[in-house]
């Protein structure tokens, strides 16, 4: 994906250079993306607070509830495009990222996360194999019980 993004905004900064007052004095600002390792980037994305982008769930309905917790860990598809830009003083320029919209495939709260209709397999897969409980060898530690003051 940043390939194409790469691409695309050379073609977009020939159109912001040919558009400035005085090229050779311009400011390029730095993309709108950066690696933080290898194959994984921050992403900067913007939009108008007016006309914010619609966010559906995975069957396009929108969720208009704006207090639905989206945490980091939710997995979601976006949807947006390139634009290059000038600043009003004419001299600094750059490309941002607008964001179109938005589809939440799978929600990440502070109190779990909800994968909707996702199968058995899927969510063995989200928690992957760790020490413990195990179906068909139970490990039954007694617990012990000790009396405590309530105050």
């Amino acid at each position: 994906m940043v390939d194409v993004l790469e691409d695309d905004r050379v073609e977009s900064l020939k159109w912001a250079e040919s558009k400035l007052k005085n090229p050779k004095r311009s400011t390029l600002k730095p993309e709108p993306w950066e690696e933080v390792t290898e194959g994984q980037y921050k992403v900067k994305f913007s939009w108008n607070e007016e006309a914010r982008p619609p966010v559906v769930d995975t069957e396009g309905t929108i969720i208009s509830d704006d207090n639905t917790p989206m945490y980091a860990g939710s997995r979601v598809k976006l949807a947006f495009y390139q634009k290059p830009y000038i600043l009003r003083d004419g001299v600094t320029y750059g490309t941002s990222l607008k964001l179109v919209g938005v589809q939440l495939v799978s929600l990440n709260t502070a109190a779990g996360v909800d994968t909707g209709d996702m199968s058995t397999e899927d969510v063995a897969a989200l928690f992957g194999k760790t020490e413990g409980f195990k179906a068909g060898e139970p490990n039954v530690t007694p617990t012990e019980t000790t009396e405590e003051d309530d105050f």
